[in-house]
């Protein structure tokens, strides 16, 4: 039996009425769902398009990913028995029917991170939502990172791993299937001395050396027997998702190499993980995590919601963002009167922009003259306002959203789920408002 896609004559269910009354159901109707299937192609577009879902279907399973918080599979779970997330998909399952593909989800998020526009997606969501923020002559702006989920990175675990990804993967796996010899080479006595040294409990930086050494020797040796049996077989052996793996460890072994001689601060691009090779070293100089692992994000904030104005792995700094971010405001509010920042954005160039604009901030004055009292309030409430309702969104988004460390692998991917969640709380946010709106009044006894 086919499912039973949802046309406009369609929403006289019983379901669909009880819907419309959970908290779930507001969320739904503060997205503006024509708008966003016409962001994307149709599904039947492209290699790999998921056919069970059309643009809208997947655009919904995007926001219920950050709604719910939880894993893909249960996901998937939670939608074959549950008929109020069939509902916010559009896509009401016959009784004997279910999705069987648990890896749809993956699928999607990668042919949607090929084929969307995060920014005109954002447009499309912030016009919608426009009429239901009222102070939007403030602007409000922080950079965050939401990490990545990977191991914490030292240079003797990303050795060790690169070089049982070659040896025991790949060089001991073809020479079994080939017929081959296998080479000579120090890798099981390495492997002992790699068990004896993690099971140390301090370790100190002579010994950490010396494992770095005696890896690298062993990882150049690998590589080039490696490379041996490749060339002596007539046909290709390695798919293109493991020649790209070999080229992340051949680079693995040249910065390593370089990093012997070198301070660290000379490496650009330097890479922390073999599954990840695109997640950067982010310093951000906090007392109890002075580095991150995962995406920088340049975060604005318009009465409560948030908007991404940049995205990058590669660490960036935020107060050069000053003047775009105010540009893309007024561009889209057509008004700007009052800027919250920390004191990172508070450069000579960004003050004569601001000044220029006559626009006021929370920055501290400089010069002989002080801030007026009523300067000095309007500025203490601007920066009180960004140091808890904007530093209150970032703990949201990791804590309720699903970014505390982000499992999804792909750097498109991982743009694409950083970005729903940010926009999933915003939904959740404004339906909220609309709640309250449509509430009616309490009556007060004479």
């Amino acid at each position: 039996m086919q499912s039973q896609l949802f046309q406009p004559d369609v929403y006289v269910t019983p379901k669909w009425y009880i819907f419309k009354e959970t908290e779930l159901g507001k969320v739904h109707s503060s997205l503006p769902w024509d708008e966003l299937a016409k962001c994307l192609p149709k599904e039947n577009i492209g290699p790999g398009a998921p056919r069970w879902f059309d643009a809208r279907g997947m655009f919904a399973l995007m926001f219920l990913k950050s709604y719910l918080n939880i894993s893909d599979e249960k996901l998937i779970e939670r939608f074959n028995t549950d008929w109020a997330l069939q509902l916010f998909c559009g896509k009401l399952l016959a009784d004997n029917e279910k999705v069987k593909d648990k890896s749809i989800l993956t699928r999607i998020r990668t042919y949607m991170a090929e084929n969307t526009d995060l920014e005109a997606v954002q447009g499309v969501l912030i016009d919608h939502w426009k009429r239901d923020m009222s102070n939007t002559h403030v602007l409000q702006m922080d950079a965050t990172c939401y990490e990545s989920y990977i191991r914490f990175p030292t240079d003797v675990k990303l050795l060790w791993e690169s070089c049982e990804w070659v040896f025991e993967k790949q060089l001991y796996r073809w020479c079994r299937i080939l017929g081959f010899k296998r080479p000579r080479s120090k890798y099981i006595h390495q492997k002992r001395r790699q068990m004896d040294y993690e099971r140390k409990r301090k370790k100190t930086h002579k010994e950490g050396t010396r494992r770095k050494k005696a890896l690298l020797y062993l990882l150049d040796k690998g590589i080039k027997q490696l490379q041996q049996v490749l060339d002596a077989s007539s046909s290709p052996l390695l798919t293109e998702q493991e020649r790209v793996y070999l080229k992340t460890v051949r680079k693995v072994l040249k910065q390593q190499k370089f990093l012997m001689t070198h301070p660290a601060n000379e490496l650009k691009n330097r890479i922390v993980s073999l599954p990840k090779p695109y997640v950067r070293p982010i310093v951000r100089g906090k007392e109890n995590k002075r580095v991150e692992f995962g995406m920088k994000v340049h975060m604005l904030q318009v009465d409560g919601i948030c908007l991404i104005d940049k995205m990058s792995f590669n660490a960036f700094n935020e107060s050069t963002r000053l003047k775009t971010s105010v540009l893309k405001h007024k561009n889209r509010f057509n008004q700007l009167h009052q800027l919250g920042a920390d004191r990172i954005y508070a450069t000579n160039a960004n003050r004569t922009f601001c000044t220029s604009k006559k626009i006021f901030t929370c920055f501290p004055k400089k010069g002989p003259k002080p801030h007026s009292k009523q300067e000095h309030q309007l500025s203490s409430l601007i920066a009180n306002q960004r140091a808890t309702v904007m530093e209150g969104s970032f703990g949201t988004h990791k804590t309720a959203y699903g970014l505390t460390k982000v499992k999804v692998k792909g750097e498109k991917r991982e743009k694409l789920y950083v970005f729903f969640a940010v926009m999933t709380a915003n939904a959740v946010k404004i339906s909220k408002r609309r709640q309250q709106d449509e509430a009616p009044p309490l009556l007060v006894a004479a």
